[in-house]
Order: C-alpha cells, then structure tokens, then sequence
C-alpha cells in the first residue's frame, strides 16, 4: 500500500490535564501518514486522485487548534477518527502527537502518541 506523509506539523494548543495548560497552551508536534493506493494520482497526474496536502494539514490544524482533550491519546484519537471520515479513499492512517514540552520539571524531548487506525476497525 502507498503512503502520503505530513511531519513535522507544528500547531498552538490547549491540551492537558492541568488548568494552566489549558489557559496557557502549548506547542505540539503532528505527524500524520495515510496509507491509501495512489497509481491513479501517479499514472494521471491529477491531484484529484491524490488527497490534497494543504487541505489535509488545514484538517489537522483545526482539530489541534480546536476545543482541547486532556490527553493527547484522545487529540491522536480525534485526528485519526476525522481523517477517516474526510478522505475515504485513505484505507489506514497513523497519527503521531508529541506534546515536547510536558509541564514538569524533567528534561527530556517530549511525549509522543502513536496510533494507528483502519478504516474496517473505524467504521464497526
């Protein structure tokens, strides 16, 4: 199966558990891959047997920039569950969210979700 990736997305937010996070907000990191058969976008040179990437990232954008979940489990969740229902074409997508500056007093990258949906589990 081909693969469509967006990394890197970087969006404001106001994800979390505490109160400050959801008044102060943060960065969080985004990477999204949708597993979908691209030969026809390939063969034809046609961006509407492909999904469009700007309006992917605007998808996802809205969704990190929208009403905040406390966990970034759930973001991931939502971003994965919305994918699937915009693009019918994408058969399985994975959804990466690093929240890189958790509000604790350790150092280290960050946190990252991972999960990863098909479209025969979504639509059960």
């Amino acid at each position: 199966m081909d693969r469509l990736s967006l990394s890197g997305m970087r969006f404001f937010g106001y994800h979390g558990v505490f109160p400050e996070e959801n008044k102060l907000g943060q960065q969080y990191i985004v990477d999204v891959e949708l597993h979908l058969d691209l030969s026809r976008a390939a063969a034809t040179d046609d961006l509407n047997q492909t999904v469009n990437y700007a309006e992917l990232h605007a998808l996802v954008k809205t969704i990190v920039q929208g009403p905040p979940f406390k966990l970034v489990e759930a973001l991931a969740g939502n971003i994965a569950s919305r994918l699937l229902d915009a693009y019918t074409s994408v058969n399985a997508v994975t959804v990466r969210v690093t929240k890189p500056h958790p509000p604790f007093e350790i150092y280290f990258d960050g946190m990252t979700v991972e999960l990863c949906r098909k479209r025969d589990e979504h639509e059960q």
